[in-house]
């Protein structure tokens, strides 16, 4: 396979190898705002779209019990973006789309004792418990099975993950990189691309975790493992056994579970997965009432999109190794022969 373009590839080591170059010295959130951006949703469930201004301007940062500052929602895009720039300096990337939910509301003291009817914007205070963003590089791009997948990296924060009662300590992210699916926007991501738990007590800090981790990631050998899963299939009566015994998977004794691979969706997501497997415009079965393992990734991964924002990677991760643990079952090895028996 050829990426697009191919110039800053290693074939030697077939590991992302760019040098590291400086970013200017301006504003990065300037920087950040004036590039181009793209519209689709790559998550929807209880989230709503925002911009880096608005949470520069109108949120405030919470703080530990120290009064120490914690590392806001904006620092951490800006951090993720000045590491993406030195590891890919002569790439192109886009303006972050930024998902927010679960809003914290407060006040500020002069408006203590106001009613709520008499409150005025100044009045109020808000912040975000929990925020997701991706920015996609699109000069680095391939096509699997006919979809143009763009290179993107991101991260999540979730401040229900911190205890802000204690005082400072490490703080946790989640960052990743992969590719995304420009038909539907879902998310590709595979182990050596995310990592799940980054602690951090500095800017600094995140930033050196967060570059190794781009360093890391081996953009070929991410895309054979996709591109391969458009040489399985699975019959209608093998996906209807797939999606019972996911079904069944939830019910069963812990003891039975532990001896079977990880399976994160729910009830929710696999209800989508089987809907979508008949009325998906991109893709639902074929013809013969079949469907290949690309397909059924993009359904894994399209339901995924349905999650909270502080675990939609972690269930996107276990959809690449669960789907390639089924095209394993398919050659015959047995980790996986249980959802297909």
């Amino acid at each position: 396979m050829e990426l697009t373009p191919v110039r800053h590839i290693n074939r030697e080591t077939a590991k992302v190898n760019f040098p590291v170059q400086a970013v200017e010295d301006v504003e990065i959130i300037d920087v950040i705002d004036s590039l181009q951006t793209h519209s689709k949703q790559f998550i929807e469930a209880n989230t709503s779209a925002v911009t880096l201004k608005h949470l520069q301007n109108d949120c405030i940062v919470p703080v530990f019990r120290d009064n120490e500052l914690t590392v806001s929602h904006v620092n951490f895009i800006e951090t993720v973006f000045d590491a993406a720039s030195r590891i890919f300096p002569r790439e192109r990337i886009d303006k972050p789309e930024v998902r927010v939910s679960h809003v914290i509301r407060g006040r500020t003291p002069e408006a203590i004792h106001k009613p709520v009817s008499e409150l005025l914007e100044k009045d109020k205070t808000i912040y975000y418990e929990r925020m997701a963003f991706v920015m996609e590089i699109p000069t680095i791009q391939e096509t699997i099975n006919g979809n143009p997948l763009h290179l993107s990296i991101g991260g999540v924060r979730a401040y229900n993950h911190e205890n802000l009662y204690s005082k400072k300590t490490s703080e946790k992210f989640k960052v990743f990189i992969g590719f995304n699916n420009k038909v539907c926007c879902n998310l590709c991501i595979s182990t050596d691309g995310y990592k799940e738990e980054i602690r951090a007590m500095s800017c600094y800090e995140l930033q050196q975790c967060i570059m190794e981790l781009f360093q890391m990631y081996n953009i070929r050998k991410h895309l054979y493992l996709m591109n391969n899963f458009k040489n399985y299939y699975l019959t209608e009566h093998q996906f209807a056994q797939l999606i019972g015994k996911s079904k069944l998977y939830q019910c069963l004794l812990p003891k039975e579970r532990k001896q079977l691979p990880r399976f994160e969706m729910n009830d929710s997501h696999i209800n989508i997965i089987a809907r979508n497997y008949y009325r998906d415009e991109a893709f639902s079965r074929d013809s013969n009432h079949t469907v290949n393992l690309w397909n059924v990734y993009n359904l894994f991964t399209g339901a995924v999109k349905n999650s909270y924002i502080d675990n939609f990677l972690n269930k996107s991760v276990n959809a690449t190794d669960f789907t390639h643990g089924i095209a394993s079952a398919l050659n015959g090895d047995t980790a996986y022969q249980w959802f297909l028996s």
